[in-house]
């Protein structure tokens, strides 16, 4: 998502038709084949996708709170605070206008004067919707396929804070569904290798019963990424593709914390998780695995490939703007050798890559593969 959060009830013209809903998108045919590539339509309750709505009713302040699958004719509720009804149609749905703009969060702060929602039954009867914020759900390919909202049964908005913990909240959902897709090709590739798919079936247990988000940046913890990890090698070793990780830390951050306290060290660490997520793509997946130190998981990635997105990181964070002093990184990344590494080996490969990059001088790159580059 970009830094244009919010989409104001002004700025997309609509017919204030009860019945109509919203239009549909042009790639409207795409999108429902990248909702069902998921698997997930009427699927059964899962606990880290129950654990996402509850927090963004925290987050939010906010008595309901959705993960939406928009499908052709209905809004289907994957998991849901506040409201009883698994499914409603999708002609009185919010979040049917919500991924005509996937870019931003839709923000409605009073339904009832709004032309597009102020006759819907959502509003004029149970369960009484005024206020509505909607984080677009977006596939790797861009395609959106349901959001991640929040409602109240009284006017008001949504704080700046507040509207970026719910888009975070949102990336964190596509992430889960990203990994639950994975865990199912796993599944399906392995075939009759019941040892595989006893192990797969272990660590999505396993998955659902884990905390898998850093309290303090939002992005995955350092179990999160071991597990994706795992995960990311056994498709690659499967598949033949080819698989990256970076890992970086801030250079000199103890003595930012010593000259400028812990909370402006928690709030660099806040804003070095935005750089990170600015500077990576979709299908990449960033977490916070020690006090300073970051890592990220490069699917599908060549040595080249890989080099510019870790460069591209280094210069967003040397050009940031931050609070207190400039602030650099130092990176380090791995290509793995599928078929004769671990992920524990990739792992270690690019720790030797940092402390190169940290012995060089910081503030640069270091890749290392078995060609010895």
């Amino acid at each position: 998502m970009n830094d244009s959060f919010m989409a104001g009830t002004d700025e997309r013209e609509t017919e204030a038709v009860p019945s109509a809903g919203a239009p549909l998108p042009s790639n409207e045919s795409q999108r429902l084949d990248a909702l069902r590539s998921y698997g997930v339509l009427d699927s059964a309750a899962e606990q880290s996708f129950d654990d996402i709505v509850r927090l963004a009713s925290m987050c939010c302040e906010a008595p309901i709170a959705l993960i939406t699958m928009v499908d052709r004719d209905r809004q289907w509720f994957k998991a849901r605070v506040g409201l009883e009804v698994q499914e409603t149609p999708r002609q009185h749905s919010f979040c049917a206008h919500a991924i005509l703009e996937p870019d931003n969060v839709l923000m409605v702060t009073d339904a009832r004067v709004d032309p597009r929602f102020a006759f819907n039954p959502m509003v004029r009867s149970s369960p009484g919707v005024q206020f509505y914020a909607g984080a677009p759900l977006v596939a790797p390919t861009g395609l959106p396929i349901g959001t991640l909202c929040v409602a109240d049964h009284r006017p008001r908005a949504l704080g700046d804070i507040q509207m970026r913990m719910l888009a975070g909240l949102a990336s964190q959902t596509m992430t889960q569904l990203e990994l639950r897709r994975s865990l199912m090709l796993l599944e399906s590739a392995m075939g009759s290798q019941a040892r595989y798919v006893e192990q797969l079936e272990r660590r999505q247990q396993e998955l659902r019963q884990e905390s898998q988000t850093d309290a303090l940046t939002g992005l995955g913890n350092f179990r999160a990424f071991q597990r994706r990890l795992e995960v990311e090698f056994a498709r690659a070793r499967l598949t033949g593709d080819t698989l990256a990780l970076m890992i970086l830390d801030v250079d000199f951050f103890k003595r930012y914390n010593d000259s400028f306290g812990h909370p402006a060290g928690d709030a660099l660490l806040r804003q070095l998780a935005m750089v990170i997520r600015g500077a990576c793509r979709n299908e990449d997946f960033a977490a916070r695995v020690g006090g300073e130190e970051f890592a990220v998981i490069l699917p599908g990635s060549t040595r080249e490939s890989a080099f510019v997105i870790a460069e591209r990181l280094r210069r967003g964070v040397q050009g940031a703007v931050w609070k207190h002093r400039p602030v650099t990184v130092s990176i380090g990344v791995a290509l793995a050798d599928v078929t004769n590494d671990t992920a524990h080996m990739l792992t270690e490969q690019a720790d030797r890559s940092l402390y190169h990059s940290k012995r060089d001088g910081r503030n640069r790159v270091t890749l290392t593969d078995h060609s010895g580059g």
